[in-house]
């Protein structure tokens, strides 16, 4: 017989977008032309200087074993980065190397949660937040983000948490926020330190899109005051120089608390691959031209799907203030139709035209709060989004396919008005 999964391995959720993914390459290998639009991924190639050095680490056999911390010159180049860029006091001392920033949800409630402890999350959110949390039996408290109010965080929610919950212990901030693209401005992160400043309570503060701000500058709750003593502030290079693939981040946060994840990262990974980290530095000394002028090409690619989806009827997107997603509110094409706003994601893709399909994703791939919501990555050609652009109104004219999709789909029909 077959040993049984635990509870939490056979109840595990995962990240769509891959789901999506996997199905969008399938499509694609039997003759479907498709646009992805559903990974958030970069289009662009990785920067020249962290190629360049990463090739040049694996000849000087940068192959071996290396501090779980990371290396040393690693640390000390993201704390300065950090330091200049959004006025983190940190040093080498202050960062943590691991595999991207995804893992450091894991670490960050491996590090601060005990059963039962309330976690405070901004819906819509990241997939991954949830399994992280339950890991460590943590009980999840949803604070839903709006988009009359800019997808902000409500800081008199997280007042409220903090004052009732009988175990307030962490809060996960995203900012620029994954799907919405709404931004945490100063005056939020100015008032979220102020209430949770000297309480036992710590933030995980995620934020891969330091480099995507399109309107201000980024602005990170590790900076305030006393801040880095309860927070864990997650960076990566899979956005800013497009690094998806060699699988590289970073964490800012206490002398303590870096040193505590360092033994997790001892206990499970052992260690960062050295070459990448070493591509990843030359990435932050040379390439930060290069860089912001792929955030530009970015914020192009934003703009024009912005513009092209508020020109289609039932779609009402914000202009685009942070990251490469746009997240259009479909309520209305969801009661139009009866559709669910992750199932009209999967007749684009689908069911709309047997030669031609869209990849994107319903907004409850991120939560409740994403219902009649479909977020966008704006990771193809421009030239490839005009054509996404083109094709949704013919395949939202074409109701007979709509309802045939529903047919072989009932799990996708809306059960109530949105």
């Amino acid at each position: 017989m077959s040993v049984a999964f635990s509870h939490f391995a056979a109840e595990l959720t995962v990240e769509t977008a891959f789901t999506v993914l996997a199905r969008a390459r399938q499509l694609k290998a039997q003759g479907k032309d498709v646009v992805e639009l559903e990974i958030g991924d970069s289009p662009f190639n990785t920067t020249h200087s962290a190629i360049e050095a990463g090739i040049a680490a694996i000849r000087d056999n940068q192959t071996h074993y290396c501090p779980s911390l990371g290396l040393p010159e690693f640390r000390a180049a993201a704390a300065r980065m950090v330091s200049d860029e959004f006025g983190i006091p940190a040093t080498a001392e202050n960062v943590v190397v691991g595999p991207g920033a995804k893992i450091f949800e894991q670490y960050f409630c491996e590090a601060f949660l005990e059963p039962n402890d309330g976690v405070l999350v901004f819906s819509p959110y990241f997939p991954t937040y949830p399994p992280n949390i339950l890991r460590r039996q943590g009980r999840i408290v949803l604070c839903p983000l709006r988009q009359e109010n800019a997808f902000r965080p409500d800081l008199e929610v997280v007042e409220r948490f903090l004052r009732d919950d009988p175990q307030p212990k962490a809060i996960f901030l995203n900012t620029p926020h994954n799907p919405t693209g709404g931004v945490a401005l100063a005056e939020d992160l100015d008032r979220l330190a102020e209430l949770i400043r000297g309480r036992n309570v710590a933030v995980f503060s995620d934020e891969p899109y330091c480099h995507m701000v399109w309107q201000g500058r980024h602005e990170s709750i590790a900076s305030r005051p006393g801040m880095l003593d309860q927070c864990l502030a997650a960076f990566t290079f899979s956005k800013s120089y497009s690094m998806s693939g060699w699988r590289l981040g970073f964490a800012v946060s206490s002398p303590a608390v870096v040193e505590v994840i360092g033994k997790m990262i001892n206990t499970t990974l052992s260690c960062t691959p050295p070459m990448i980290q070493l591509a990843g530095k030359a990435a932050i000394e040379h390439d930060a031209n290069e860089r912001d002028c792929t955030m530009q090409s970015f914020r192009e690619k934003v703009e024009l799907l912005t513009r092209g989806l508020n020109e289609i009827d039932g779609f009402h997107c914000l202009d685009p203030a942070a990251t490469f997603y746009v997240f259009p509110n479909v309520k209305p094409l969801c009661n139009r139709f009866g559709i669910t706003s992750h199932g009209l994601a999967l007749y684009l893709l689908e069911g709309a035209d047997d030669q031609f399909g869209i990849a994107c994703l319903g907004g409850e791939c991120f939560g409740e709060a994403g219902l009649g919501f479909l977020r966008f990555s704006c990771a193809e050609p421009n030239e490839r989004l005009q054509q996404a652009l083109g094709f949704i109104p013919e395949a939202l004219a074409r109701t007979d396919r709509i309802q045939q999709f529903l047919e072989h789909h009932p799990e996708y029909r809306l059960r109530e008005p949105l």
